[in-house]
């Protein structure tokens, strides 16, 4: 990287970093002045021209005055914390194309170009048991054929998704509604670390040092659907984030999944509704992967890394070996949960060890 080119990145994370500007405007000041350094550097006059309003420039002279870049910056390296602007190659590219995309995106851990095909899962902080079994499988299982999985590090939904990657070894990225340094709720701390140590990454178009508030998290939401391909709502409330969550992803272009539910649970009202209003309803991993043409494109080589044969897989085809089983029936004969062999039977199914021949019905290829 030349140095006017970094000169130039970090008078972008300055601008960024005075966050009443806000990526549209923050992009269009940009532009205006032909450069971050430029915007970042114009006279009271300049801004006023752009149409900003007399408090607002007087707000951000006063916050420009009182920058001080060497410390911010080495607090960016001391917490260990890394950025992508826009203009970056490694900036993710599912990003890129939002009409409100970070210009800045802050992040501790590594971002990776698998992430192209990351599927996020969302849903109530108050999940039911039900909702707990559903997005542990899923998540398990997606991740598991090597799809970056996508959430808020929240409690609920976001919580068990994230645990549920980590336990099959996964990636996953969490997004917060706060700078990357301050993951809320504290309580969810162990669990962001572990993310970053075991190759994840949390990212945030927030600052460091800035706390959630409860504003910022339909930024955050926005910025969940445009990492990801699709959005799987797994259970909420009818006004909730998540509705929020699934009207980004469908604004953005993204496929929208839901889980439907019982139409007396208050948790399910989410999915059922938006199954109603054209989502797609799922009822498998495999659902996902079709839909979104993932399955020719999963490395077989990656995917017996991520999870390898752990013996039960010589037991299932041994059951498979003299006719097609309905997935009830393998469960049955084998001993084991049906959710416990419908995970392990998707997994080989990407592995081309098996086919599903339809309505739960495997067979040995």
């Amino acid at each position: 990287m030349g140095q006017k080119e970094d000169i130039s990145k970090k008078y972008l994370v300055a601008l960024t970093s005075y966050t009443q500007f806000g990526p549209v405007r923050t992009k269009l000041l940009t532009q205006y002045f032909g450069g971050a350094k430029n915007a970042w550097n114009a006279t009271f006059q300049k801004l006023a021209e752009v149409g900003l309003r007399e408090k607002t420039i007087k707000s951000f002279l006063e916050y420009r005055d009182g920058f001080d870049f060497e410390r911010y910056f080495n607090r960016l390296n001391d917490y260990g914390i890394d950025f992508v602007t826009i203009n970056d190659e490694d900036y993710p590219e599912n990003l890129k194309g939002l009409e409100d995309a970070p210009q800045v995106l802050y992040v501790r851990g590594a971002l990776s170009k698998n992430d192209c095909n990351a599927v996020a899962i969302v849903g109530s902080r108050k999940m039911t048991s039900y909702g707990r079994e559903v997005t542990e499988k899923l998540a398990m299982e997606l991740a598991s054929v090597g799809i970056t999985i996508v959430s808020g590090l929240a409690f609920g939904v976001d919580l068990a998704a994230h645990k549920s990657v980590l336990e099959v070894n996964g990636r996953c990225i969490a997004v917060l509604a706060s700078g990357v340094d301050v993951i809320t709720p504290r309580s969810n701390e162990w669990l962001g670390l572990k993310i970053i140590k075991t190759g994840g990454a949390i990212v945030s178009e927030f600052p460091p040092g800035v706390e959630a508030q409860r504003h910022f998290f339909p930024f955050r939401n926005r910025i969940i659907s445009g990492l990801s391909k699709a959005v799987i709502v797994v259970e909420g409330m009818i006004k909730s984030g998540t509705i929020h969550t699934a009207k980004h992803a469908a604004n953005q272009g993204r496929t929208v999944f839901a889980v439907p539910g019982q139409i007396f649970s208050p948790m399910s009202a989410a999915p059922n509704y938006l199954i109603k209003n054209g989502a797609k309803m799922i009822t498998s991993s495999q659902d996902i992967l079709e839909e979104l043409d993932l399955q020719l494109r999963v490395d077989k080589e990656a995917v017996e890394k991520i999870l390898p044969n752990d013996g039960l897989e010589e037991k299932l085809i041994e059951i498979l070996e003299r006719e097609p089983l309905h997935l009830d029936e393998i469960g049955r004969i084998s001993g084991l949960k049906v959710s416990e062999v419908s995970g392990k039977l998707t997994v080989m199914e990407l592995k081309g060890m098996i086919k599903n021949i339809g309505n739960g019905v495997y067979k040995k290829i």
